[in-house]
């Protein structure tokens, strides 16, 4: 599988428009794949390392949902406790009823941030707070389903910072990556005197001209501002890659496929079996509100795979292309990271099926 793997990716950087590439996998708990191809940056030439770090936008997510978990199966609250229990200003219009179980399956109506939201306003915890506190609903909670793109951090972070008393960067490093011995690996905000490990995102010329050609009153057009949709500009910003935005993270393949393989119940579990069983069980679906497509949502996952080999798989894909996902009934867990923003998961795609072969 190793050769295989390398081999893909090999040709994804030589002959396609991939910069770099990496890909892990686990089965069983036994590291199958650690497989590296391309280059960090273009401009310096700086290989792609096991090491590296890339952005991996809502891939990320994983790592969000996976400490939720943990602070419930902890006791500090439930799934249908309601947001509001621990921070009271949320439930401003109407947003009381909002439970915990609404934001993690992505319905409770709250997927937007205010229109006239900076990119520097989302790296101001308190103020991208606030102002999620005083949105509206788009919908009743509980009746559909549309991608929360930022709100799903920014709602389950606050809440574990006022659960805990801590920044969700601090939860995350101290009861996740590092009884995984990945504190270096998994990131939120990254300390800038990391950023030198970063991968440096690039996308095709034009890449953020796609929105004026699409109708404006898209509702992924009202989700929130052009400005802070992710892209290369904005996943290199020092700001951006420094900040707590729990919709995504900075990971390797390797770590994130450590993390999926932990919640397989191998090695250091960070979840017990059967709170990972309830985590990753069907909870919602329907038609997305926000990009129109059909969505299964467990707690906190996607379910499924972008190729269709699995139905029990649970996963988490980025802007970009990045993708991570586990597989309970084959016992395998998989991350790719990639620096090459893409508008599919192709790459994904056909890794996915050499793995699953």
């Amino acid at each position: 599988m190793q050769e295989q793997v390398q081999q893909a990716i090999d040709k994804m950087t030589e002959s396609g428009p991939e910069r770099g590439i990496q890909v892990a996998v686990y089965r069983d708990g036994e590291l199958m794949v650690d497989a590296v191809s391309g280059v960090a940056d273009s401009a310096t030439g700086r290989p792609v390392t096991p090491e590296t770090v890339f952005y991996t936008y809502s891939t990320g997510k994983a790592m969000t949902a996976t400490i939720t978990h943990l602070l419930v199966e902890r006791g500090l609250f439930d799934y249908d406790t309601p947001v509001v229990a621990l921070w009271p200003e949320f439930g401003a219009r109407g947003k009381q009823v909002v439970t915990f179980r609404h934001v993690l399956t992505h319905s409770s109506g709250v997927p937007q941030i205010p229109m006239d939201t900076t990119v520097e306003g989302l790296c101001d915890w308190d103020g991208i707070c606030a102002a999620i506190a005083a949105q509206e609903l788009w919908w009743e909670p509980g009746t559909q389903v549309g991608y929360h793109a930022y709100t799903f951090g920014y709602i389950l972070g606050e809440v574990v910072r006022r659960a805990t008393g801590k920044p969700i960067s601090q939860v995350l490093r101290e009861d996740v990556a590092g009884p995984l011995g990945l504190a270096d690996e998994l990131y939120f905000g990254m300390p800038v005197s990391e950023h030198g490990r970063l991968a440096r995102l690039e996308e095709p010329p034009g890449a953020g001209d796609w929105a004026a050609s699409m109708p404006a009153d898209l509702p992924m057009l009202k989700a929130g501002p052009i400005a802070t949709w992710p892209g290369a500009d904005f996943g290199n910003r020092t700001d951006v890659l420094a900040a707590d935005i729990p919709a995504g993270g900075k990971n390797s393949a390797r770590a994130m496929a450590r993390l999926y393989d932990s919640l397989l119940g191998h090695g250091v579990q960070i979840l017990p079996p059967a709170r990972v069983a309830t985590a990753t069980a069907l909870a919602a679906e329907g038609v997305d509100q926000v990009f129109g497509n059909p969505s299964k949502w467990a707690l906190g996952w996607a379910l499924g795979l972008p190729g269709g080999e699995s139905e029990t798989a649970f996963n988490m894909g980025g802007v970009g292309g990045s993708f991570a996902f586990a597989d309970a009934s084959t016992g395998i867990a998989f991350a790719l990271t990639k620096n090459y923003i893409a508008l599919d998961f192709d790459a994904a795609t056909e890794l996915i099926k050499i793995v699953m072969a």
